[in-house]
């Protein structure tokens, strides 16, 4: 049967291999495992969830033959194996697979998919290995090519040395050490956040431009060592707080970041709102130490703050093999830009639509009044720049 559902895979009738599901799936690695008749028993939730494009889990044809064709035509694979992946797998599957086949070759032939049945003549039955390991194709939408996984596979055998069936997991080919760096590097929950806009579509959130003010002379006056180190200290810091407030980074360009705060993650739009100042803020007081660590004065250390609201934002990521990201369309991304753009001197403007979506205890706790507040057109400031009174002039703004 195909099992489609969102929820996980039924654990396998048979103890061990039951046993084995349970650990897989709690190491959250990508595994399969099936039965003494190469039938599938199992798919771990991240193996369905990766082959769902990290969207949805993908339906698995459990009870199928692993290599036969019924299973292949069900989407087992989805976009990630082709023919080719299987042909490679059944190679280093097969001498396990014919030893497991009561007919041998004949009644394996009959079993597999008439693609593979070609492969049969070529392998040796294999009764004594208990694990094999191998790299097997894969292709990626975001890199556009194949790439390589690592295929390790192992006999799953009961307490009294029954063989019950075989267990499967894959990892990217990078290996643990490059993996393990780059994910211990990150933040569990900012990741699971980046992971909800796999499918790029349209939500309101909370939008935050941070950009260092007068850095052209401040990059002259130090050495490119010097400048370099306090941009990737004040990038560090500003990621920090977006994270800690519950955002998502958005793209670094220069010494600017961007960051959105969705409201279906927060919980509300004055939620998003509330966690959108909370960053800005936490990021205002960073800066000094980050001054303090750069052998800086604070004060020649300035950054303009825009914060936004978009109602209709088009948010999802950018995958490709040299970058992993998140980004938004929208005019209220523009704005955001033009808002933060007029604050200079180290301010802190927010738009009249975010500070309005803030309800009365999430704006008591940033110890703001909306009801009280008063508003400035972007166009009427001071430091109102060109572009601002061209594309935005109207978009009221107050200091926070």
């Amino acid at each position: 049967m195909v099992h489609a559902g969102q929820e996980s895979c039924p654990l396998p009738q048979d103890p061990a291999l039951a046993e084995v599901a349970v650990a897989l799936n709690k190491a959250r690695a990508w595994g399969q495992i099936v039965d003494v008749d190469w039938r599938l028993a199992y798919a771990t939730d991240d193996l369905r969830l990766s082959l769902g494009s990290l969207v949805a889990r993908a339906p698995v044809p459990l009870g199928l033959h692993y290599f036969g064709q019924e299973a292949f035509e069900s989407g087992m694979y989805g976009t990630v194996f082709n023919l080719r992946s299987v042909r490679d797998a059944l190679l280093m599957l097969g001498p396990w697979l014919l030893a497991d086949t009561p007919g041998g070759r004949d009644e394996l032939r009959e079993l597999v998919h008439p693609a593979l049945r070609d492969l049969i003549d070529a392998i040796e039955p294999d009764h004594r290995s208990i694990a094999r390991a191998d790299s097997i194709p894969a292709w990626y939408t975001a890199k556009g090519a194949p790439v390589r996984l690592l295929f390790t596979a192992w006999r799953v055998r009961d307490a009294d040395g029954r063989l019950a069936g075989t267990a499967l997991q894959s990892t990217p080919e990078a290996g643990m050490a490059v993996v393990g760096t780059m994910a211990t590097a990150g933040d569990i929950g900012h990741m699971a956040r980046m992971q909800s806009v796999a499918r790029a579509g349209r939500r309101p959130a909370a939008i935050l431009f941070a950009d260092l003010e007068a850095s052209t002379a401040l990059a002259r006056r130090l050495s490119t060592a010097s400048y370099f180190a306090l941009g990737r200290r004040l990038v560090r810091a500003a990621d920090q707080c977006v994270v800690d407030a519950g955002g998502v980074v958005g793209r670094h360009v220069g010494d600017g970041v961007v960051a959105f705060f969705l409201a279906e993650n927060a919980g509300s739009e004055s939620a998003a709102a509330y966690e959108c100042v909370t960053a800005a803020r936490a990021l205002r007081t960073a800066i000094a130490d980050v001054a303090v660590r750069s052998d800086l004065s604070p004060e020649h250390i300035i950054m303009r703050f825009g914060l936004h609201w978009g109602s209709t934002l088009y948010i999802g990521q950018i995958a490709t093999s040299g970058r992993f990201e998140v980004t938004a369309l929208g005019d209220e991304v523009n704005e955001a830009a033009r808002i933060e753009a007029c604050a200079s001197g180290g301010r802190a403007l927010a738009s009249k639509d975010l500070i309005e979506r803030l309800e009365p205890a999430d704006a008591a706790a940033l110890d703001l009044d909306p009801d009280h507040l008063t508003y400035t057109p972007l166009g009427d400031l001071a430091t109102a720049t060109d572009k601002a009174r061209r594309d935005a002039p109207d978009i009221a703004v107050c200091e926070i």
